[in-house]
């Protein structure tokens, strides 16, 4: 199952930053279908981060996944649901050349349900989120 619907690639034409539409449950809580990313190029991987990478099976397909520990060869990278799989415990460690880069800004596009304006305020202040390598930290700051 995809992961992310853009194509992001390591520093397109210069550009530092990346945007990624994310697919699919395997990040939830932290990343829901259809949240927006904001992804920085070559910035620096610590565990805890959400980053963009080509699936090490099948390089032409982009997921986006949690590294959680720098082990020989690259990193192992996990899925905040448990049950959607589709991460290191199926497909091992993942090489560094794979890695496009690390989430930075989570933006949830709104939904036509909310019209109301109590809606449309918690939209407002929900909708862009910083995405923290503390996974508690991006946790407490997402959407509800």
């Amino acid at each position: 199952m995809p992961e992310l619907s853009q194509e992001t690639e390591h520093g397109r034409a210069g550009q530092p930053f990346g945007v990624a539409e994310v697919t699919g449950p395997s990040m939830v809580p932290t990343l829901y279908h259809g949240d927006v990313l904001v992804v920085q190029h070559r910035g620096r991987i610590r565990p805890g981060d959400i980053v963009v990478l080509r699936h090490p099976l099948q390089q032409d397909l982009l997921i986006v996944k949690r590294a959680t520990e720098r082990r020989e060869g690259g990193w192992w990278v996990l899925a905040d649901n448990s049950f959607a799989g589709n991460d290191s415990n199926d497909y091992g460690v993942v090489p560094d050349e794979l890695i496009l880069g690390k989430a930075r800004l989570r933006f949830r596009p709104r939904t036509p349900d909310q019209r109301s304006p109590v809606a449309l305020l918690r939209w407002v202040l929900s909708a862009a989120r910083p995405l923290f390598s503390d996974r508690s930290a991006s946790r407490r700051l997402r959407a509800r």
